[in-house]
This record gives structure tokens, sequence and C-alpha cells, in this order.
């Protein structure tokens, strides 16, 4: 007994290093625990325990928040050397195995989690049951901190994007369409910003890459919109539209599909506006056969 409880008390935590660092990144222990979707007070107790096991306090309040102390500034600047080796030591040893199994972690935007990743995500389960594939859906600023952060491997999103030691690929460009209700008499002759202006916007919610790349088409005609309402789900706004309460600006792929257009109508917009899909890892990141095969999916993807 005593030899086991030696050895326990001798391994180091590393989960309670990433949540360590974590805290240092967010500078409280509140955004931490928002950002992992766990209790404060868990967050509190794993810095704890790695506190108990190094023997010294790697954490103290300021005025501005949380900030590491010395010891804890020496214990971050390791931390990622850690991470590293161990992500090299796992893909070494799978690399023994013939089967892509494990783990990847995907953030990508609601429509696309929607109307895009459904097929790819059903060859994969098909191909490669033995990997687990866990999918996040969030705007764009919130999936590339989680992929710095190393709590997600990889990232779909819209560019532009801003981040630090990040790989950006692009993958596809996807066209902005105007839709309405097919049941609406009178439609334009362009979908110019001027003619729009006139109509109910139903938009995607502020501080999103979707809304943002929607206000600049607007912005670069001289035209400031205010939408009627803003929404965070895309099948939410079709909802809206449909019973003819305005119109949107979506992305193609969500009314690609018949059944996905149904009581909708669809319009090019004039200008076009179009947006481009991009993949985003750490370029530190060990490419595991799992996310090989995911990234691979990912660039097939045709619009």
């Amino acid at each position: 007994m005593r030899g086991i409880r030696e050895t326990f008390m001798t391994t180091l935590n590393l989960g309670n290093l990433a949540t360590f660092r974590l805290v240092v990144q967010r500078g409280s222990f509140s955004a931490a625990a928002d950002a992992l979707g766990i209790s404060q007070p868990a967050v509190s107790l794993q810095v704890r325990q790695l506190e108990q096991f190094l023997q010294t306090r790697l954490l103290e309040r300021t005025g501005r928040g949380i900030k590491a102390t010395a010891a804890g500034m020496a214990l971050l600047a390791h931390s990622e050397q850690i991470d590293r080796a161990v992500n090299s030591a796992m893909q070494s040893v799978s690399a023994f195995s013939q089967e892509v199994n494990g783990a990847v972690t995907l953030g990508t935007g609601a429509t696309a989690c929607i109307h895009l990743l459904p097929p790819l995500l059903q060859h994969l389960r098909q191909q490669h049951p033995l990997l687990t594939v866990g999918v996040t859906t969030g705007n764009t600023l919130d999936i590339v901190r989680a992929v710095e952060e190393n709590r997600l491997d990889l990232g779909l999103v819209t560019l532009p994007v801003q981040g630090r030691s990040l790989a950006v690929t692009s993958v596809v460009d996807e066209e902005f369409v105007v839709i309405h209700a097919s049941h609406e008499t009178g439609t334009l002759a362009d979908y110019t910003p001027a003619e729009l202006l006139a109509l109910p916007l139903i938009a995607f919610e502020a501080g999103s890459g979707t809304r943002d790349l929607i206000d600049r088409w607007f912005r670069l005609a001289g035209v400031a919109v205010t939408p009627v309402m803003q929404l965070g789900s895309i099948e939410a706004i079709k909802r809206m539209v449909r019973a003819g309460l305005g119109y949107s600006i979506v992305p193609r792929m969500a009314v690609e599909q018949e059944k996905d257009r149904d009581g909708l109508s669809v319009h090019s917009l004039a200008p076009r506006l179009y947006r481009q899909l991009a993949v985003v890892m750490r370029q530190d990141k060990i490419v595991t056969k799992g996310i090989a095969e995911m990234l691979r999916l990912l660039h097939t993807v045709r619009l």
C-alpha cells in the first residue's frame, strides 16, 4: 500500500497542469472554469492539488486578477514542453497500430455543424469505428482561442482569424445568398445593399465572423443596416424568414439541399459576397492519424 501511495504522490497530474496553465492565460479561476465547463471550486481544487504536489505556491492574487508566481512562471515555461513530449510519445506509440483510433476534437460554427459535418462524420465512423470525434460549436473568436489553448485540436472557421502560433489553411470559398419567404409577392430586380436597406433584416447575432462579413458588405456600399432580429441559430433564422417576418443573408450551404430551402426563395447578392472557410490548428500540434484523417476529409469539401 505504501508503494502505491508513493507512486501516486510522485506522479504529475497532466490535467491539473493544463488547468493551471488556463487559469494563468485567462487571468481568473472563473474564466478558466467557464472555458472548461466545470465549476470554479473544481478549478481551484485542481490548482491546489498541483501546488501541494510541487510543495510551492504557483498563483497569487493582484489588483488585476490572478498571476503566476516566480515558481508558477518556471512551471509554465516547462508545461508546453511537457505537453509536446506527451503528444509526441502518443504519436510514436500509435504508429505501431494500423488502425485510426484515439480522439479528435473539432470546433466550428453552428451552420457548418448542421449542414457540412454530418456526412463527413458519418464517413469517419464507417471507415474508422475506433476513432472518436468530439464537436463543439461557437463563434470564430472562441474556437480560435480554444485551439490556441489546446482545448480543441482543430477549428473550422471563417477567415480572417488572428492568433499566435496558428497554422491556417484555407479549405473552401462559399457564397452568401439572400433568402425570403417563397409566398411573398414582388421580388427585387437586384439584391443590392441599397435595395435591401428598406426591408427588415433577420441577422446572425453580433460577434460572429459571418455577421462581420455581412456588415462589411453593407458598409462598403455606404449603407448602415439595423436588423429587426439577431439570432444565433441558422435554423431559427430560416423559420423566422419562412414566417414572412423579414429576409436574411446566409451561407449557401444552409439552403443547398432542397429540403433545407423548403418555403424559401434563394437569390445571389449584387455584388456577390463570399467567405473563406479555413482549418486552424496550433503550429506545434502533433498530427495523429485521427487528426490527419479529419484534415484530409475537410480538404475534400466542395460547395
